[in-house]
C-alpha cells in the first residue's frame, strides 16, 4: 500500500474509533499512526478537511453499497415497505453517525459529483419509487425521488428546526420512522 492509501486507511480507522469526536483527530495523529511524515498529509490532500471528506465519502460508500443487499433481505415486502425500510435504515444511520453523515451530505451539496453519496443514494431509491408508482412516467419518478432525498437531507441537517416546526423530535427513532412514513405517503401521493 502506498503512502497516500496508508494515510486514508489510517484516517478511516481513526474516524471509526473516535466516532462523533472528529475534531479531535489531528494531522499529527494521522501521520504518526500512518508512519509517514507530517508534510505528506498536506502534500497528498491539501489539508485535513479534504482528507476527512475523502475518508467520509469512502465510509458512506460502504453503507450505500449495503443498500444493494437490502433488495435480497426485503424480497417479500411490497415496494412501499421496501422504500420505508431503506428510508428508516438511511435515517437511522444519519442520526446515529451524525458527524460523519453531516460531512458527507454537506460535501455533496458543496461539491456535487455524478458519483457522490447523494447521487448513489438517489440511484438506490429510484427503482423503489418507480415500483411504488408504476403509473408515473420516468420524469415524475425522477423528480419525486429527488424531492424525497432532498427532504430527508434537510430534515437531517436541520433536525432541530424541523423538529420545532413539525412538532416532532427527530432524534427519537420511533418519531423519525413515523415522520418518514408520512413523508413517503406525501411524496408518493398514496394513502
Amino acid at each position: 500500500m502506498d503512502n497516500k492509501e496508508t494515510i486514508i486507511q489510517t484516517t478511516i480507522a481513526l474516524i471509526e474509533e473516535k466516532g462523533e469526536d472528529l475534531d479531535k483527530i489531528t494531522v499529527r495523529e494521522i501521520s504518526k499512526k500512518a508512519g509517514v511524515g507530517l508534510g505528506l498529509v498536506n502534500y497528498h490532500f491539501g489539508n485535513k478537511d479534504k482528507l476527512m471528506e475523502l475518508c467520509v465519502e469512502r465510509i458512506i460508500n460502504r453503507i450505500v453499497e449495503q443498500f444493494q443487499n437490502i433488495r435480497e433481505e426485503t424480497e417479500v415486502l411490497t415496494p412501499f415497505e421496501k422504500l420505508e425500510y431503506l428510508g428508516n435504515m438511511t435515517f437511522d444511520f444519519l442520526f446515529e453517525h451524525y458527524a460523519v453523515s453531516r460531512i458527507s451530505v454537506l460535501t455533496d451539496m458543496k461539491n456535487p459529483k455524478i458519483d457522490d453519496n447523494t447521487h448513489r443514494t438517489y440511484a438506490a431509491y429510484l427503482p423503489l419509487v418507480a415500483a411504488c408508482r408504476p403509473d408515473w412516467d420516468e420524469h415524475t419518478v425522477k423528480r419525486k425521488t429527488f424531492c424525497l432525498i432532498s427532504v430527508m437531507q434537510q430534515a437531517f441537517l436541520r433536525y432541530e428546526t424541523a423538529s420545532m416546526i413539525l412538532d416532532v423530535d427527530l432524534n427519537k427513532r420511533e418519531n423519525r420512522r413515523a415522520w418518514h412514513t408520512q413523508i413517503l405517503h406525501d411524496v408518493l401521493e398514496v394513502s
